[in-house]
Formats: C-alpha cells, sequence, structure tokens
C-alpha cells in the first residue's frame, strides 16, 4: 500500500458495498480449466457476483434464473458486454431454477436470493451434484441447517457459504496474529451486525435505497422480503457478518465447537419511528407491529471455554461497526478505534497503540498478492476473495473454507435466539452439526497465499 492511511481506509470499506470494476491479473488463473457456472438470483446482490466472475478467465456463465424479467435482461446485458455466450434463461415460476439445476453444462451455482430460499435452493442444487455457493444466512431454521448438513453428507456435493466478511484485510490480518498467537491463549470475542438498515428495510418502491416508508409488495429489492422477517420474527436474523470471522479464529468445527447460546432483546421502537418520520403518523405502516428488539444481545459459550457476544443493531441511528475484539492471555484488538493493546510489546503499558502498523505487520498473504486487484470488487475487495475461494474450490471439488458444517452452526444463532428470547433468556444448547467430529477434523490451511 501507499500509505498506512491508504491500508486503513481499505480495512474499512466494507459498508461501502459500491462496485467498481478491477483490474484482476488474469495471469492468476489457468484459463482452460473453466468452471460452468450458473446464476440463481440475480438482483442487485447476484449482479455484483456475476459482475466480478466475467471479469475472470476461468469461468463460463452458462445460465442464469430470476423470477424478474428485468433483472434477467439487466444480466444477459452484462453477459453480452463482457464477451461471453449468451446463457440459457431460466425463472417462469419459483421453482423453474429446478430446471436450471439439470443442466449438464452447470457445474457449480450461486445463489442469492431472499432468505427463505437460500436453503431449500442448495439442497437442491447438492442433490443435483452442483457445487454450490449460498449468500448469508444459509438458513433460517434449526431443520433447513440440518438439511444442508444431511444433502452434504448424503451427496459428498460440496457447498459454502459466501461470508464475505471472512477475507476483510484486517480480519485475515488479525486471524494471522491469532494463528502467530500473538494474543496468547483465547478467552472472549464480541462481534455482530451493528448498521442502520432502515433505508434498506424501506423505499419508495422505486428506488432500491431510497427515502421511502414502503416494504413488501409496494417496496422492491430488500424491503420487498426482507423486513417482513422484522415483523414477523424476534431474533438474531443476521449473524454470520460478525460470527463467522469469529468462529474461524476459535476453530469451531474444527477442534471446538458452539456449545449454548442466551439472547435478549430491547424493546422494538426504531421502525415505527422511521415510518412515521418518513411517511407520517398516517401512512399504513405506521400501524405495523414490528417484532424484533432494536438491539439483540447473544452470548455463546464453546466447548473450549471462550465466550462470544454477538450484537444485531439494525433498526436504529448508528455508524456502521462489526464491533469486533478479540481478547485472549496476552492483550486484544478492537476495530471500534482502531486499536490493540500486547502485554509486553505495546508502547506503553496499560495504554492502547493504534492499530494500523499492526495489521500492517500482519498483513495476510492473500491480500498481499492480490490486494491492487481486490479493492474495485465491492465491499472493499472482500468481495473479490470469498468468490475466488469458492471458484477455485469448485474447479478442484474440494470442501471450501466455509463448509456445510459452518453454514450449519452459524446460521442456527437465528433459531436459538428467537427460542431464547421468547422464554426469557433461557439458554439454548447447540446441535453438534458434525456429530462428534469437531474433535478430530483439522483446521483449515488460512495462511495461504492461493484461496
Amino acid at each position: 500500500m501507499n500509505s498506512r492511511r491508504d491500508f486503513l481506509k481499505n480495512t474499512t470499506l466494507a459498508s461501502a458495498g459500491l462496485f467498481a470494476v478491477p483490474s484482476f491479473a488474469t495471469q492468476y488463473f489457468n484459463e482452460n480449466d473453466k468452471l460452468n457456472v450458473g446464476m440463481i438470483g440475480v438482483g442487485l446482490r447476484g449482479t455484483n457476483h456475476l459482475r466480478n466472475l466475467l471479469l475472470r478467465k476461468d469461468i463460463n456463465v452458462t445460465a442464469i434464473c430470476d423470477t424478474d424479467p428485468e433483472r434477467i435482461r439487466i444480466a444477459q446485458d452484462h453477459i453480452k458486454k463482457a464477451g461471453f455466450k449468451a446463457p440459457k434463461t431460466f425463472g417462469s415460476s419459483d421453482y423453474d431454477y429446478r430446471n436450471m439445476l439439470d443442466l449438464k453444462e452447470v457445474d457449480a451455482v450461486i445463489i442469492a436470493t431472499p432468505w427463505l430460499w437460500h436453503t431449500r435452493m442448495t439442497v437442491d442444487a447438492m442433490k443435483a451434484g452442483k457445487y454450490a455457493g449460498v449468500e448469508v444466512s444459509a438458513a433460517n431454521t434449526l431443520e433447513e441447517c440440518w438439511d444442508l448438513v444431511n444433502m452434504h453428507e448424503q451427496t459428498g456435493t460440496h457447498m459454502m457459504i459466501l461470508e464475505n466478511v471472512n477475507y476483510r484485510r484486517d480480519i485475515l490480518a488479525v486471524l494471522n496474529m491469532v494463528k502467530q498467537n500473538l494474543f496468547g491463549e483465547l478467552v472472549h470475542f464480541r462481534c455482530g451486525y451493528q448498521h442502520d438498515l432502515r433505508h434498506v428495510k424501506f423505499n419508495d418502491g422505486k428506488t432500491a435505497y431510497g427515502k421511502g416508508a414502503e416494504f413488501g409488495e409496494k417496496g422492491i429489492s430488500e424491503a420487498k422480503w426482507r423486513t417482513a422477517h422484522s415483523v414477523k420474527r424476534n431474533a438474531d436474523v443476521y449473524p454470520t457478518h460478525g460470527l463467522g470471522p469469529i468462529a474461524v479464529m476459535a476453530d469451531v468445527n474444527r477442534g471446538n465447537r458452539f456449545v449454548s447460546l442466551t439472547s435478549h432483546a430491547t424493546k422494538a421502537i426504531g421502525l415505527h419511528n422511521y415510518v412515521v418520520e418518513v411517511g407520517g403518523k398516517e401512512h399504513p405502516n405506521a400501524n405495523v407491529k414490528f417484532k424484533q428488539g432494536d438491539v439483540i444481545t447473544s452470548t455463546i459459550d464453546t466447548a473450549n471455554g471462550e465466550t462470544i457476544i454477538i450484537t444485531h443493531d439494525c433498526n436504529l441511528p448508528r455508524p456502521y461497526s462489526l464491533g469486533f475484539r478479540v481478547q485472549g492471555a496476552n492483550g486484544l484488538w478492537e476495530v471500534d478505534g482502531n486499536r490493540i493493546y500486547i502485554e509486553g510489546k505495546s508502547k506503553e503499558a496499560h495504554e492502547w497503540d493504534e492499530a494500523t502498523s499492526w495489521l500492517e505487520e500482519y498483513d495476510h498473504p492473500l491480500w498481499k498478492k492480490y490486494g491492487e486487484y481486490a479493492l474495485g470488487a465491492g465491499h472493499g475487495g472482500m468481495d473479490f476473495f470469498v468468490l475466488n475461494s469458492f471458484v477455485e474450490s469448485a474447479k478442484a471439488n474440494i470442501a471450501p473454507p466455509l463448509d456445510a458444517y459452518d453454514a450449519a452452526a452459524w446460521s442456527a444463532v437465528t433459531p436459538l435466539s428467537e427460542a431464547s428470547i421468547a422464554n426469557n433468556g433461557e439458554t439454548q444448547d447447540f446441535p453438534d452439526f458434525t456429530r462428534g467430529f469437531w474433535m478430530k477434523r483439522a483446521p483449515y490451511e488460512w495462511m495461504k497465499d492461493n484461496y
């Protein structure tokens, strides 16, 4: 990087979500070893994945599926402009994606649809022998979590949860610190999803992220489906951005596991207040009773004795933060304040160091190799790395870094938090999705520079 300021800027771009075309170095990819990819869902998120795929020379986008004809047209335009052959298209009904999965010319699929479709589409993909990549969260219920694991084990087909924050630059640098035992034996973590989503859950029915008080049938994009979860569920419905990176650092499912969870929720006033502010007291949505508490706090106990606090805070005005904290016997790192303290190594006893120089020193090999190419890929470069891991794993037909067991364990926070909140914070036991094999599974080799 050109400067420490640039480094810090590039590690905090995760919330931007803006797409600019990166100039990937195509010599890194074997053009003769191509993966045939189908896209299920080409809305805003799916189209971002599509545009990144089209910058690679080792893939063919052979099929696309969406029930919105306009999104199909937009995807076709991107594919044509990139010089690729026109794909087969599907979307005549909700289940037309199954016809796409029958195609021999589809090796792998990327699923970027509303949450309620994630598990059934991923299960159907594995049943059809297609390597599946699914957006977060991967499941909504414990039954769905087990569906992912069971189908993977029954078919031997792999799936990857596309958790891009696992590839954020500061996260991978801190993972490097963890692997080098900088913090000592790990004790405690904090994380979450703290992001004002009021402008995402509501819009004017014309622009995806514009001001407005509509949702459901009168909304568009995420407001069309995402807001309903806040109406009907009092739960942490989106845990994996924070929990995924922490689970990797704690070797969850690979020598460790989640054991139990307790959750509590505040009152729900934020979304109602927003509707009144934007649409007025007479707006029909001002009468909607939102079930989801504005701030939901969950605590997880692990088999190895660590605790993890997860915060879901999306309905009130606030700056973006995933609230990361990694703490061990020798010190800790906190993302808020960009600070770190390591006993015996920090500049002053009992005083924080600015973390930037530490993040530079422990910069991950992946970012050192691909960083200049990745930054335009979306979400500060994370989208390049998660997609690259998916493509390379699918090409080799090997287990991905973030597999079915991870998808199940991380996504299980949603139904478990819902049950705990409904029962006044009662402790909920995590299922052991590995059926005991977490004790024998070796951690994934994260400290490499290919994917």
